[in-house]
Order: C-alpha cells, then sequence, then structure tokens
C-alpha cells in the first residue's frame, strides 16, 4: 500500500496548450486548477522533467521569434 507522494508545480503564463498537452502525454502529469492558477501534479521527479522539457521549449520559441 505505498502511494507516491504527489508534488504541485505551477505552470508559469507563456506556457502554449501544445506544450502543456506534450508534458501531460510525455510525463504523466495531471493538471489541476487552483484559486492561483493552473498547475502539474505528480511525482517530484516528473515534475523536474517537465520544468527542463518547459523551459527548453519556450527557449526554442523565443528563438524562433527572434529570428523574424
Amino acid at each position: 500500500m505505498d502511494e507516491e507522494v504527489k508534488y504541485e508545480m505551477r505552470i508559469p503564463r507563456g506556457v502554449s496548450g501544445q506544450i502543456l498537452a506534450n508534458v501531460m502525454e510525455k510525463f504523466d502529469l495531471e493538471v489541476k486548477q487552483s484559486d492561483d492558477g493552473p498547475f502539474l501534479y505528480g511525482e517530484q521527479e516528473k515534475l523536474e522533467e517537465a520544468r527542463d522539457f518547459i523551459v527548453k521549449a519556450l527557449n526554442e520559441r523565443i528563438k524562433e521569434l527572434e529570428e523574424h
């Protein structure tokens, strides 16, 4: 009956729905809503991997915008 401890990570503004959908699928995380906004919910290791994925995706998007 050992249950994994679940953690929360706020989703920063500017994260697109496409990035969020990829994160949910790739890292098996849930999105929940609170009074403070949406957050990802899941295992700590997966949240850390998702954070790195989000940062990389946002940096790639910034590069694309700078080139135009």
